[in-house]
Formats: structure tokens, sequence, C-alpha cells
């Protein structure tokens, strides 16, 4: 049997573990599986009773269109979000009621939970959102049909999959890695975790950065090579901007991390010795490369909501973007010093204090470009007519708050400060200071914003305002007492507390978490609200908040080609200009025929192999890791021998979409923008000056 199963034995089954050991850790433990296996066959058994799986395996899964990869990237993230915000609770309830006790969950359960919700955060909740966003964005925004490489963006999204798979495969068997979402050795050595754990960690993570840097690489091809005529560098909307600088980030700072997963798995399988002080080896080594990924991937994160921030502030203040160039060059510094920082991550292990005050210095200077962003959003509003909606919400909390977390960060930046507070919950506070405003509310605000476009539909604005105020009173209320309570010296990944005078602070902390956690219900009580009303806030027109760049030239949702002909623009709000000379929509003199890429195989079984690979090497089961590896180079080779690539769309079939969507256009009213909110919005906001 361990030729089969590896090491699989009964009571890696957390079922099993519950049976045997029936208290409070193994309970909660079950039940997360339990929760996953009945998750998996509701989704089998609705799909066979509704008779889709045919339809889920055309027109989604195979598919190669840049907008149904983004939307499926996006359901995975929102997917992985729901799980970390539970494990998030979970912590704080813990934290809470074990003030002199134990409390409900074990060490190392507890340890589990921070290990299992900051890798899903970063690499399965904000990364395959911002992917997902900028898949579904950019093609339309610069005018182009496609990505450069449809394939391979496919084969991202399945190897980002995978990895989420493993992730989620960790609850039913088996146990995830205790070293933290940055998987420090020892923590994660064969001699000190010889368990799954960290096993997990690495194979999971391997194929998220995998498939990221091979996103960058076709996000950044596609924006250099694809780009409509007349579509410059310079005239591209600031989203754009800042996924190529985000693109360009992911190309250099994703096969750092990358190789060190990899060392370390040659620790753990191979005894080698890169990362323990036996044989050589130097656990800083691991340092270096983990933060030379992890403090870019920071703005890889942070760029793209940047990006989101400046469409929705232009958007709901009426006006033109102001300083455009400054935020272009902005945009551009952040991306260049973000590789300039790494090192103030451990200024508390060791280094000379002259190297320290450089990377202090770098730290402190890479706060000016991102005020620069600040002070440009605040004179974009000014004297603008701004439109409290759902996205312009984001956007507001996201400033006063964003500027909190980037003060606490300058205090950080002080090597001597930083030596005290480094390993308490002030350093918590403020990573989630930066990040819960900087890209969650981002993605928030970009999904609700660009949801129209994606379906045809609006969202709800009063349960996405609901949600709002929990994601934004959740935050201040789960984190700011954080700040005190490290400044108390609490120390952060604490399982119980010794000390009486936390108590009330740690309260406010889980009220806040319970909050959030009313955030993302209301968020899907906004999208059932939605889905059941649809019919009445339909913007097949495609322009329901008078938008600026290319994307809301088209229908909503868009057909698959994009552009029945491609735009050639001659200034940077090419479309809001049009629509001011009353020549937004003019119906071609004739149709072509467009060639699309066909659907394939290759990305799902490449997908699904890679995990099966994963898993195996996790319970070294060398026969299905072989076959897994062999499926996937078998798979590559098979598809290179494929010439039937392309699809070919013929004119008639493009002027018949072409003709439907211009006549709806030419039938609805165009609307004011007190209006943009109700059923009479169909799609066609009224052109201000």
């Amino acid at each position: 049997m361990p030729a089969l199963l590896g090491r699989f034995r009964w009571d890696a089954l957390p079922f099993v573990r519950a049976w045997e050991n029936p208290n409070a850790n193994e309970l909660i433990a079950a039940g997360a599986g339990a929760l996953v296996v009945a998750g998996a066959l509701f989704m089998v058994v609705l799909i066979t009773r509704l008779g889709r799986w045919r339809w889920l395996w055309t027109e989604w899964l195979t598919s190669l269109d840049h907008k149904k990869i983004g939307i499926m990237y996006v359901v995975i993230a929102l997917i992985m979000l729901a799980r970390a915000l539970i494990e998030a609770n979970l912590m704080r309830l813990q934290q809470a009621v074990a003030i002199g006790n134990p409390g409900l969950v074990a060490p190392e359960h507890f340890a589990e939970l921070f290990s299992t919700h900051g890798s899903i955060m970063i690499f399965f909740m904000a990364m395959p959102f911002l992917t997902g966003l900028i898949n579904y964005l950019v093609p339309l925004q610069i005018g182009a049909r496609d990505v450069a490489y449809p394939l391979l963006n496919a084969i991202g999204l399945w190897l980002t999959a995978a990895g989420a798979g493993l992730m989620m495969a960790s609850l039913v068997i088996g146990r995830f890695s205790t070293g933290g979402w940055s998987g420090y050795p020892p923590f994660t050595e064969i001699g000190f975790n010889p368990g799954v754990g960290p096993d997990y960690w690495i194979w999971a993570v391997t194929l998220g950065s995998v498939a990221s840097t091979l996103a960058g690489i076709n996000i950044a091809v596609t924006i250099y090579k694809m780009r409509c005529p007349g579509m410059t560098l310079m005239r591209m909307p600031l989203f754009a901007w800042t996924s190529l600088c985000t693109a360009i980030l992911m190309i250099f700072a994703m096969p750092p991390l990358t190789v060190a997963t990899a060392l370390l798995a040659l620790d753990r399988y191979l005894d080698f010795h890169f990362f323990t002080n036996a044989l050589g080896g130097n656990m800083m080594h691991y340092a270096n490369l983990f933060w030379m990924f992890g403090h870019p991937e920071v703005y890889i994160v942070i760029l793209p909501a940047f990006g989101i921030y400046s469409e929705v502030v232009s958007t709901f203040s009426s006006k033109e973007l102001y300083g455009y160039n400054s935020l272009v060059i902005a945009t551009m510094a952040i991306a260049v010093l973000s590789f300039t920082v790494w090192l103030h991550h451990f200024f508390t292990m060791g280094q000379s204090p002259s190297l320290n005050a450089v990377f202090g210095i770098a730290t402190m200077a890479i706060g000016v470009p991102t005020g620069v962003k600040i002070y440009n959003w605040i004179w974009t509003m000014f004297r603008g007519e701004v439109r409290f909606t759902t996205p312009m919400c984001y956007a507001l909390a996201f400033m006063m708050t964003f500027v909190l977390g980037g003060l606490t960060g300058i205090i950080l930046a002080f090597p001597p400060l930083d030596y005290i507070v480094h390993n308490t919950l002030f350093l918590v506070a403020h990573f989630h200071n930066m990040l819960i405003p900087g890209t969650l509310y981002g993605l928030l605000a970009a999904y609700t914003f660009w949801f129209p476009k994606a379906f045809g539909f609006r969202l709800d604005e009063r349960w996405g305002k609901i949600s709002c105020a929990c994601w934004v009173i959740g935050f201040y209320l789960a984190f700011m007492p954080l700040y005190v309570l490290g400044a108390a010296g609490m120390a952060r990944r604490t399982p119980a507390v010794m000390e009486t005078a936390y108590r009330p602070w740690l309260y406010a902390a889980e009220v806040g978490a319970l909050v959030l956690f009313c955030g993302f219900v209301a968020l899907l009580v906004q999208l059932w609200v939605s889905l059941r009303k649809r019919a009445a806030t339909r913007v097949f027109a495609g322009d329901p908040w008078d938008g600026r760049a290319l994307e809301w030239s088209i229908a909503a949702p868009p057909p698959a080609y994009n552009f029945a002909r491609l735009p050639q623009v001659d200034q940077r709000h090419w479309f809001f200009d049009a629509k001011r000379k009353g020549t937004p929509y003019v119906r071609p003199a004739h149709y072509e025929d467009i060639e699309m890429p066909k659907n394939s195989a290759v990305a799902p079984i490449i997908g699904m192999a890679s995990a099966a690979a994963g898993f195996a090497l996790v319970w070294r089961m060398w026969w299905l890791a072989i076959l897994g590896v062999l499926a996937v180079i078998a798979t590559v080779i098979a598809r290179s021998f494929a010439r039937d690539t392309h699809r070919l769309i013929p004119a008639s079939a493009v002027e018949q979409t072409e003709r439907a969507w211009l006549d709806a256009v030419a039938r609805a009213r165009p609307i004011p923008r007190e209006m943009e909110t109700t059923p009479a919005n169909a799609g066609l906001a009224e052109a201000h000056p």
C-alpha cells in the first residue's frame, strides 16, 4: 500500500481524527473538511440536474476568450476569499476567547490558520482577482480583439486553479503548513516539520507563481504589440498603464519565488541543505529570495487597484483625470523602487546599520510617488460633479484609510522602531491597512464598476452600499485595535493571551472580523438580488456611466470578437470626445470575417495533470506524480502538432450582431447622471460637456 498511497494513513482525514478524538479542535477541522466536500458535491449535483456539463465544458472550461478567462479568475478569487474570511474570523475568535485559557483550537491548528489565510489572500485571492480584471479589461481598453497568447492565458488560469485546488484539498486530507504565508525555514524544513503541510504550501505556491509569470508575459506582450491604430502608450487609460507595470513586476518578481520554493523542495525531498545551517546552508538565502518577490508583490497587488481608482474617480467626478502624465511617471517610479526595499522585511535579522539605513531611506522614498497619486485623485474630484455610487464610495474609503496605513509604513521604515514592533500586531495592522483598503476595496470597486460591462446588467446599488459600509466599518474595528495591541507589546501569531488588559481590544477586533464577513455576505446578497431583477437593469447599449475608455464603446456584454472594426484613435479620450461630437457609434460601410482562436482542452488537461502531480508529490505517490508530469508533456507535444487552431466568424454573423446592438443604441434614451442607478438606465448615459 505505501507504493500506491505513499504517506497516506486514515488519520490524515479530519473526519477520522474527529471520530477518534472528538474535541473542539478536531471537530472544527472536520467541519471545515465537510464543508469543502459538501460544496463540491452540491455543485456536481446541481450541474448534473441542470444538464449543464456539456455547456460548461464547451462555453467556459475550454474557452480561450480572454473575457471568459478573466471571469473564471475572479470566480476562483471570490471562492478563496470566502475561505480566507472564515479562517480570519476563527483566528480572531480564538484570540478573543483564549485569554488565560487554551481557547478553541490547538496551537498547531492556529498556525495552520494564519498560514492558509495569508497564502490564500495573497496567492489565490488578490493575484487571481487582479489577473482576471486585467485579462478582461486590457484588450478592450487598448482596442484589441484578444490577448497575445490565448492558450498561454488559459494555461495560467488552470495552473492557478490547480494551486487553489491543492489549498482546498489540504482541508480534506492531511494538514497544511504551519510556517506562515512566507514559508520560512527552518519551520518548513523536513527536520522540524516532516508532515505534508509544507509540501502542500510548496506545490500550491509553485503552481500559482508559474501561472503569474505566464500571465505577466502575456499581459506585457499584449500591451506592447496589440494596441489599436493610434493607441500610443501615452494615450492608454491609467488602468492599462498600471497593468503594464504590474506585468513587468510579475515577470521579474515571480521567478525568485519559484526558485525559493524549488530549492526548499530539494531540501525536503532530496536532503539538500540550501537553507539549513548544516553543510553550508543559510536561511537568509531564503529570506532574500522570498522578499525579492515579496515586496514587489505588494505593488503587484496594489498597482492595478491604483488604476481602478483612477478610472472610478475620473468617471464619477465627471472630469478628466488630473495629472495624467504625473500619474504615469509615479506608476513607473513605484514599479522601479519596489525592487529596492525588500530588506525592510527583515530589519531584525542582523544586517549592519548602514545597510538598514539604505533600505529604510528607500522605503520612505517609495511613499512619494504614492502620495502624488492621492493628490491627483483629490484634484480630480475638486469642483467635479461627484456621484456617490458604490465604486466611488470604495475609492473615497480607500483614500482616507490608505493614508493612515502609509503613515504607519513610514514609521516602520525607521529600522530602530521596526526592531521594536516588527514581531507585534502593529505590523499586522499596518500590512492589512495597506492591502485591504489598497487592494481589496479596489477589486470590489472594479467588480461593481465593470460588472454591467461583463454581464449586461447593473448590480443592486442599495446592497452594494451596505456591503461597502460593512467592509469599511469592519476594517476599522478589526485592525485599528491591533495598532494599540502591537504598541502595547502583543506578539503576532499568538494563539493564547495571558494579559487580561488586551481583552477589550481583542473583542473589538473579533466584532470587526464578523462585520467584514457580513460585507462578503452582503456582496453575495447583492449578486442574488441583481440576478433576480436583471431584466429591469439591462444595459445592452454598453455605456451606463458615461465612460471614457474604449471598453464602453461596445455592447454589454461584448461580443466574442470585441470590436467589429478595430478603432482608430487620435487622442487619449477618443470615445468620450466622440460622444460630445455626436459621433460615437458609426456603422461601418461593410463588415469583414474575423478570425478567433478555437476552444482547446489543452489548458484543462495541463491544469488537472499539474494538480494531480502536485498532490502526488505531497503524499509521495510517485506513480501518480510521474503520470501527471508525463500527461503535461504529452499534451504540450500533441498541441504542437495541431494546425486547425482558429475559427472564422463570418461577416454576416458580425453584421447581424452589430446591427442588433446599434439598433438598441438608437432606441435607448440618454439618461442623466442623477438617474444612472435607476431602471431607466438602459446603458446609454447622457453625454455632458
